[in-house]
């Protein structure tokens, strides 16, 4: 028996008639290792029970009637939600359409939502290090008319005192501050994707940037977190505009 679905309200000023949420790992079918709220069909969980999770999840989101689910394979591809069967391969989607939510799944990766501050747009994307150094974000920014009216939430992701990366990682991020590499041991640094995705958006023209600076990694209570568990489900950050 599953218990109640954990779902967070992103602390985060909407314009009137759009909602975001999301997800955690808790309340939902799935066993382990993906325990319990698993939302991923590509993991390796029972799909049966994904399909639960997912029809629980959508039941929770007050005038939604389809969830736009990617196929994210780490690139900087954006997509316009259309809340068809066909998932398409894209890290980020994109409507105007109202009771159409946006989606991705993470479990380290940085989650990022996107509003158009007159509520007629919104948008969400997958960013892993690589979808941030190549673009994916900005990418997103570009589907909206301008910049400095769009809304930014960063939703949790791998912390920077968690992230431990090769000078390969940091050498992509050649335009980022050293506020956003700390280094460690040898040759390793400890990346923040947070700071990296706030200087990048912010040199883009948004002026509006909300976070929520919980770390998967170590909170495995809450969320899901790949580069701790190996085998692991993933959360869901979900944005929609109201009927």
């Amino acid at each position: 028996m599953a218990s109640a679905v954990g779902i967070i309200t992103p602390e985060w000023e909407l314009p009137a008639g759009v909602q975001a949420r999301l997800t955690t790992r808790v309340g939902g079918l799935s066993q382990a290792p993906y325990d319990s709220f698993n939302l991923a069909t590509h993991v390796g969980d029972d799909r049966a029970s994904v399909l639960a999770n997912r029809r629980a999840l959508l039941l929770k989101l007050t005038g939604v009637t389809a969830i736009q689910w990617l196929t994210q394979v780490h690139s900087n591809w954006v997509v316009q939600a259309y809340g068809g069967t066909v998932v398409p391969v894209a890290d980020a989607s994109s409507t105007d359409r109202s009771g159409l939510a946006c989606a991705v799944l993470t479990a380290d990766c940085l989650p990022v939502l996107f509003c158009r501050d007159d509520g007629r747009q919104v948008a969400a994307a997958h960013a892993g290090w690589r979808g941030l150094a190549d673009g994916v974000l900005l990418n997103a920014l570009a589907q909206f008319p301008d910049p400095k009216r769009v809304l930014v939430y960063l939703a949790p992701c791998i912390g920077p005192s968690a992230f431990e990366v090769g000078p390969e990682v940091k050498a992509a991020f050649g335009w980022g501050s050293s506020d956003c590499f700390v280094a460690g041991a040898g040759d390793r640094w400890l990346g923040n994707l947070q700071g990296l995705a706030t200087e990048q958006l912010q040199a883009a023209g948004v002026r509006s940037i909300a976070a929520n600076s919980d770390c998967t990694m170590t909170n495995s209570e809450r969320y899901f977190s790949y580069r701790r568990d190996g085998d692991s489900g993933r959360q869901a950050s979900v944005i929609w505009i109201e009927p």
